[in-house]
């Protein structure tokens, strides 16, 4: 007698243990722990920083298909509040972060709120007249002292008992923050929420006749996004020591749209490669005579010309790409 649970067993594919993203995820965490001992240590935290920030970004962009450009608002906003907080009223720097984040969240909200209820350019155009709302305010308000920011931020003690004024402490303490939430926004998007946030992104009408309240979930996104920007704010105010007004200006959200078109919308590597590279170009250009701002932008006109889905994306739909993910382990 033919045995078909046998046959369905023999013939089932076998998992494929390691793809291309999981390669690369793997090398780059190795690469992070390794990194400090051979390169700057503020530049690596200002890299996770930044990467943080893209991919807080992308979450909204790339996974849900809203076009925020006032992310800026919720990442300057967050080191405005973790800087008042830690020097300020005195908190530790745990504390001063959670307050930084907090008040993302609610910024979040209230945007969101507003953009959702539009489409397209126009839901565009309501981030940023609200994030230009909020540095005005910034500029105003007391607590940030105007153009001068909140400078001489202490770093303090992490748990009560860690340095963070020794860069390597600093370092890996910015680093597990990364990767915390890096696996959240990963787990995110790889959950029956994040699968609808997809589907909202593809085919919006659809998941309206499906049944899904599209508004919730798009507010629920943009929370979601705005509080893990909030995170790589209240940390930049915390390595660097400092809050200004450049952090919460609309070229701050220029950048990070930058930063994740470089490196590849819609995937979770790619938003990390466009943050190091465009770090990597103010930082090493700085002292050059050449503008950064042209050598960006002819970097960022070659990748939208050569590669449409960014830099990781292209590395995805390549030959090579696919051949690793369709390729089962033995």
């Amino acid at each position: 007698m033919y045995d078909m649970t046998q046959a369905t067993i023999t013939s089932a594919p076998k998992p494929r243990l390691l793809t291309l993203e999981t390669t690369l995820i793997l090398i780059g965490v190795i690469g992070l722990i390794l990194a400090p001992f051979y390169f700057y240590p503020v530049f690596l935290m200002k890299v996770l920083c930044f990467a943080l920030f893209a991919c807080a970004f992308n979450l909204l962009l790339g996974y849900t298909g809203i076009l925020s450009f006032g992310h800026a608002a919720f990442f300057g906003g967050a080191a405005y509040f973790t800087a008042h907080a830690v020097k300020e009223w005195g908190l530790p720097t745990e504390l001063g972060i959670l307050v930084g984040v907090l008040g993302a969240t609610i910024l979040g909200l209230i945007i969101g709120f507003f953009a959702i209820r539009r489409q397209g350019i126009y839901s565009t155009m309501i981030t940023l007249a609200l994030a230009q709302m909020f540095a005005f305010f910034c500029l105003q308000a007391s607590f940030t002292h105007g153009e001068d920011g909140i400078q001489g931020v202490p770093r303090g003690y992490l748990l009560g008992f860690i340095d963070l004024n020794q860069p390597l402490n600093m370092y890996f303490f910015v680093l597990a923050v990364f990767l915390i939430g890096m696996f959240i926004i990963w787990r995110i998007i790889n959950s029956p929420f994040g699968m609808i946030l997809k589907s909202v992104r593809e085919n919006e009408p659809r998941a309206i006749s499906l049944g899904y309240s599209v508004a919730r979930y798009k507010l629920a996104a943009f929370v979601m996004s705005a509080t893990l920007t909030g995170l790589a704010g209240g940390l930049k105010a915390i390595v660097f020591q400092f809050a200004t007004l450049t952090d919460v200006s609309w070229q701050m959200s220029g950048e990070v749209v930058l930063m994740t078109l470089l490196g590849g919308i819609g995937t979770l590597v790619g938003p990390i490669f466009g943050a190091g590279l465009v770090a990597a170009l103010e930082n090493y250009l700085a002292t050059s005579e050449f503008p950064v701002t042209v050598i960006t932008g002819i970097i960022f006109m070659v990748c939208v010309l050569v590669f449409r889905r960014g830099i990781i994306g292209e590395l995805y739909a390549s030959r090579f790409g696919k051949k690793l993910e369709s390729k089962p382990d033995n």
